[in-house]
């Protein structure tokens, strides 16, 4: 098997992709500081239950799996996972973590980053997926050894459509700085006006 990767900067990846994969995977992705802690506890009570097992890791803690830890799970990997959840938090930006993200995760068999998938899957660049192919992308990402972007089965299908209308309802826009510009004005002391 011929891996596929190609590395490309963030202003290279359709935004319509980074919205895509925030609103499939970690829709508190600009919100949380590395750790979603109820989508974590719900994750726990799905899987106690006995139902299909489920994930609560975010888009950041998927990161630090995919570029500095091994495959597989145990309590050690975990925990190497927590510290190096919260040193990309600390060092790099919500941009920088959908980068290295985007760049680094299997988005089919033996196929690594947007710009390789781009063109696996659709014959194009990654900064030229339309929404639909981006959702598709998304789409395949909870398992992507045993799901097809193109042609989309009854699944994909289902949960690509799911994707859009999720993108939708975000304004079909991530805007990185809206928490921030939040927390700034939060933080800003508010200005008296003196009446004379």
């Amino acid at each position: 098997m011929k891996l596929k990767h190609k590395w490309v900067s963030l202003e290279n990846i359709s935004p319509k992709l980074q919205l895509a994969v925030v609103c499939s995977e970690d829709q508190n992705y600009l919100k949380h500081f590395g750790f979603d802690f109820d989508a974590i506890e719900k994750a726990m009570k799905s899987n106690e239950e006995g139902r299909k097992i489920r994930g609560g890791s975010t888009i950041s803690q998927q990161t630090a799996k995919n570029v500095f830890l091994w495959p597989g799970r145990s309590y050690v990997r975990k925990a190497f996972e927590v510290y190096f959840t919260l040193l990309i938090e600390l060092f790099w930006s919500k941009e920088r973590i959908m980068e290295v993200y985007l760049n680094s995760i299997e988005m089919g068999r033996g196929v690594y980053g947007a710009e390789a998938a781009a063109q696996f899957w659709f014959k194009k660049e990654a900064k030229n997926l339309s929404k639909d192919q981006s959702a598709a992308i998304a789409a395949i990402l909870p398992n992507p050894l045993r799901y097809v972007a193109n042609p989309a089965g009854p699944y994909v299908s289902k949960r690509k459509e799911w994707i859009k209308k999720q993108m939708s309802y975000w304004g079909n826009q991530l805007d990185y700085n809206k928490y921030n510009d939040e927390d700034e004005k939060e933080n800003k002391p508010s200005k008296k006006t003196s009446r004379k």
